[in-house]
């Protein structure tokens, strides 16, 4: 009999109309997948602003890069903004290496992306 699937949680939490996403120690095509299905759940509930926070991210394949440009898309389609936060070096130089941060802010830590969480949403 085949032993049913262990889904490991993505931890999120929501601060107002934000929502954070920790994303795992490597980005690949299981991590990604439960990722995006978290962001579109969150985008599904009304979230304007999706935080990933890459904290414990030491290493982004293809595949996940390529589920990363799905979650831009699902945001844009929400009209939510996307920010990245807690990325570190050599991730940042892939995704601005890539066009990634044409669709997406990065900042420099969690606080700093719901600074800019608030910022949109007093916007006219």
């Amino acid at each position: 009999m085949a032993e049913p699937s262990r889904e490991i949680a993505v931890q999120a939490r929501s601060v107002g109309d934000a929502a954070i996403i920790y994303a795992s120690d490597y980005l690949n095509k299981l991590s990604g997948e439960r990722i995006e299905r978290e962001c579109r759940r969150q985008l599904e509930a009304g979230c304007r602003t999706l935080i990933i926070n890459f904290r414990d991210t030491e290493l982004v394949n293809s595949i996940g890069v390529s589920i990363l440009v799905g979650v831009i898309d699902a945001a844009e389609q929400s009209t939510a903004r996307l920010i990245f936060s807690d990325v570190n070096n050599h991730t940042a130089n892939l995704f601005e290496m890539l066009g990634l941060t044409r669709h997406v802010s990065i900042a420099k830590s969690e606080d700093e992306a719901l600074s800019l969480a608030a910022m949109a949403g007093a916007r006219p």
